[in-house]
C-alpha cells in the first residue's frame, strides 16, 4: 500500500442530504417532511415526554419523598485499602487523591470498616463509622475528625 492508495473504509464516510434542492435530488419539495402536520413547521414538533395530551407517564405516577437540596455526598474508602501506606503515614484526603485511591472527592472523606488494618497509621477525614475507627485504634493508629 502507497500513500497515493489511501482512502476511507467503505461506509465510513457519509454526504449530508442536502434538502430542499429540486425533484432530481430525492429531498426537494417537502425536504424529507411529509405534508402538512406539527412535525413539518418550522420550529414543529413536541416536548420530550409529551404524549399527544394522554396524561403523561411522569403525571400518573405517585410522586413519594423529598430530596434535601443541602444533603453531603462522602467519597468513601474501606480501611484495607489503607494498607498500602507505610507505617506512620499521615493519610489525608489530598494524599488518597494523589495515589489515585480517591477519583473524585465530593463533600468530604468517608472510611468504612471493611477489612483489616495491619499498619499503624494516623488517618485524617471528615467522617469514620465507629467500627473504622475502632479498628484503626486496635492497629495503634489515630483518627482525626477535618
Amino acid at each position: 500500500m502507497k500513500l497515493h492508495e489511501l482512502k476511507p473504509a467503505a461506509g465510513s464516510r457519509k454526504e449530508r442530504k442536502r434538502l430542499g434542492r429540486g425533484a432530481g435530488s430525492g429531498h426537494g419539495k417537502t425536504a424529507g417532511k411529509g405534508h402538512k402536520g406539527q412535525k413539518a413547521r418550522s420550529g414543529g414538533g413536541v416536548r420530550p415526554g409529551f404524549e399527544g395530551g394522554q396524561n403523561p407517564l411522569y403525571r400518573r405516577l405517585p410522586k413519594r419523598g423529598f430530596t434535601n437540596i443541602n444533603r453531603k455526598e462522602y467519597a468513601v474508602i474501606n480501611l484495607d485499602v489503607l494498607n498500602r501506606f507505610e507505617e506512620g503515614t499521615v493519610v489525608t484526603p489530598e494524599l488518597l487523591k494523589e495515589a489515585g485511591v480517591v477519583k473524585n472527592m465530593k463533600d468530604g472523606l468517608k472510611v468504612l470498616a471493611n477489612g483489616e488494618l495491619n499498619v499503624k497509621l494516623t488517618v485524617k477525614a471528615h467522617k469514620f463509622s465507629s467500627a473504622a475507627a475502632e479498628k484503626i485504634a486496635n492497629a495503634g493508629g489515630t483518627t482525626e475528625v477535618l
